[in-house]
């Protein structure tokens, strides 16, 4: 692409990129992305504070965003526990998360990593030192996705499609027919 467009154009997204680096870093609060001290999440006083969703990196922020389900805070850990690359818990923000649940009165906290090897072994880690009088710690549910087909999942997914299930209101038998 670049070598296809006029040096105007690759000029304007070289500076484009340069004013970005300039300008965007991560909140202070949750490691988010932001161009200021605080991202817009943390800068809304609207948002629960009592709730923190922890996720692994800025992108996972967008992607709960994007369901407007969420009206909690967020915590960005920067990374999973991946012990072959090198990534420890050392190495994620868990100290931060921490001390945000000590001083600003967190009362659950939702781990929303990735549903594979490394967010699980980042979510099960959390749950141990998560583990607090009057602090609920809650795992996203994982299973089929909505269009899927039973026979093209694998076992674990179906598997916990299975565990996660929840209740289904059901009409009298009357009002059914």
């Amino acid at each position: 692409h670049l070598l296809k467009s006029d040096a105007e154009e690759s000029r304007r997204l070289a500076e484009a990129v340069v004013a970005a680096k300039e300008r965007v870093g991560f909140c202070q609060r949750c490691f988010n992305l932001s161009e200021g001290d605080l991202c817009p999440v943390c800068s809304d006083s609207r948002r629960d504070g009592h709730v923190i969703c922890v996720v692994e990196e800025p992108r996972d922020v967008i992607a709960v965003e994007r369901t407007r389900e969420f009206r909690g805070n967020y915590h960005v850990l920067g990374g999973a526990i991946d012990h072959l690359q090198g990534v420890g818990p050392e190495q994620l923000k868990i100290r931060e998360l921490l001390a945000r649940i000590g001083s600003e009165g967190v009362t659950e906290v939702i781990l929303c990593t990735n549903p594979n090897l490394e967010g699980e072994a980042t979510a099960l880690y959390l749950s141990k030192v998560l583990s607090m009088p009057g602090l609920t710690v809650s795992r996203i549910a994982s299973g089929l996705p909505v269009g899927g087909d039973l026979e093209y999942a694998d076992e674990l997914t179906l598997g916990r499609a299975l565990e996660g299930r929840r209740t289904v209101e059901t009409a009298p038998a009357s009002e059914a027919v």
